[in-house]
């Protein structure tokens, strides 16, 4: 799996509307235009001293061996040998010394439910003693047990909780995340969740792409009147969302136990009328029962694909539809079936890797975690695994333009890691790689 050659200059810019338009819809163009008034005076910086430079910009990754990047006003100038960047550089030029470390773009981590109150650790301890995640789910536990708590929670706890996983986030070198609220389930709920990821966001540590997710499971009061709450979702909570411009993607868990086809695509459908861009929860469990419907309404993205039959595959290759795989979910709820990633590769998708942080069936935070999963278990190379953790995440979110990759004129996003080749993020699993993470220029995060 391989970045495609970079668009001309033209098409860059006709995307660079496309996509200020699409930022505006979801309330993120404010961000990118408050980052471009952040320096008074032009600010230059550039990275020196770097062992390889993985710029994602050609379809060998773009290494750059003893490489540099050059950066003014929080964009890349330009990203190279250093022996070619280093003389055009200025006295007042901010140096950072990689000390022979990696340097890479962010990751973008395209999948992840952030904003939520308390753990679900005695999930995790029953599940070992034997019980299954859908027993589990029965019982009133799993994302029902988290809502409970979430519903309870103040903006403010379920604010301080976000910052405190965005640390996690940075410690791995994610810069980027794609963050989904349903864990309220309520008007109320879901808008006080959407509404904290917002307030994230305008820290500027790091970015947020809000999607919303109502559609995550039937609430404990509407057990039994499924098709009430569906018809919540389209006549009050979207209608708000989109009217708020709190989130730009609308998501949902497509599987017969939880929100069968035809609900699935009410609620798409009803996203779709008022805007919103299309992402699924799709063949987790149920063999092409997601997948199909992505397909058939030509959504951004379908999320998981554990169960996906090459029929479905072909139908979403053929839909242009991204999958995003979640490794980390398969691992931690202990089962061995993960997504057919090859066979996704040798169709020519460009796959994404996402953690799926969240406290149930995946609750880490660790793209290098989630490189040696896919790796080890997917057998896609590192190469494959980087590309599908920048670029093709980025695309997937509609940032293509601005994220993903070092090129000139990109968003400065990138991360000096503690690595002598890029193949070690992957290869030394279980640590937090990351010395320093930069987003727009700035440095947001360092160990």
């Amino acid at each position: 799996m391989k970045p495609s050659k970079p668009p001309s200059p033209n098409a860059c810019a006709e995307r660079s509307k496309t996509d200020d338009r699409f930022l505006s819809s979801v309330g993120l163009h404010q961000e990118v235009t408050d980052h471009k008034k952040r320096w008074s005076v032009v600010h230059d910086l550039a990275v020196l001293n770097c062992r390889q430079v993985l710029t994602l910009a050609t379809r060998d990754l773009g290494i750059v061996a003893d490489g540099a990047l050059h950066i003014r006003d929080g964009r890349i100038v330009a990203a190279g040998r250093r022996a070619e960047i280093e003389p055009v550089l200025t006295p007042d030029t901010e140096i950072v010394d990689a000390g022979g470390r990696i340097v890479l773009p962010g990751f973008i981590d395209a999948h992840t439910h952030p904003v939520f109150a308390g753990n679900r650790a005695d999930e995790f301890e029953r599940r070992i003693a034997g019980a299954t995640y859908a027993e589990i789910a029965a019982a009133g536990g799993g994302i029902r047990s988290t809502v409970r708590h979430t519903r309870e929670a103040s903006a403010d706890a379920l604010l301080a909780a976000g910052r405190r996983y965005e640390e996690w986030f940075l410690r791995g070198g994610t810069t980027t995340i794609e963050a989904k609220s349903g864990y309220g389930l309520s008007l109320d709920s879901e808008i006080k969740i959407l509404t904290v990821i917002r307030q994230l966001a305008a820290s500027g540590r790091m970015r947020y792409v809000p999607t919303f997710l109502g559609a995550h499971e039937i609430p404990d009061e509407y057990r039994g009147r499924s098709d009430d709450y569906v018809d919540l979702v389209v006549r009050e909570m979207l209608p708000r969302v989109a009217a708020e411009k709190l989130a730009g993607y609308c998501d949902v868990f497509c599987e017969p136990n939880v929100f069968p086809f035809e609900q699935a695509r009410t609620v798409l459908r009803a996203a779709l009328a008022l805007g919103l861009g299309l992402r699924v929860h799709a063949d987790q469990f149920t063999a092409d029962y997601g997948s199909l419907l992505a397909a058939e309404l030509g959504a951004a993205t379908a999320d998981h694909l554990e169960s996906s039959t090459p029929a479905a595959l072909a139908a979403l290759h053929a839909a242009g539809v991204q999958p995003v795989l979640l490794p980390g979910s398969v691992y931690q709820l202990g089962s061995t079936r993960y997504p057919n990633a090859r066979r996704m590769i040798d169709l020519g998708m460009p796959v994404v890797l996402a953690t799926d942080f969240n406290p149930g069936s995946s609750p880490t935070a660790s793209m290098p975690m989630v490189l040696s999963l896919a790796a080890t278990q997917m057998r896609m190379t590192p190469a494959e695994a980087i590309t599908a953790a920048t670029i093709h995440a980025a695309r997937s979110l509609g940032r293509g333009h601005e994220l993903g990759s070092l090129e000139p004129g990109k968003l400065a996003d990138f991360a000096i890691h503690d690595c002598d080749d890029y193949r070690e993020l992957a290869y030394f699993f279980g640590r937090e790689p990351a010395l320093a993470v930069y987003v727009g220029g700035t440095r947001v995060y360092k160990r």
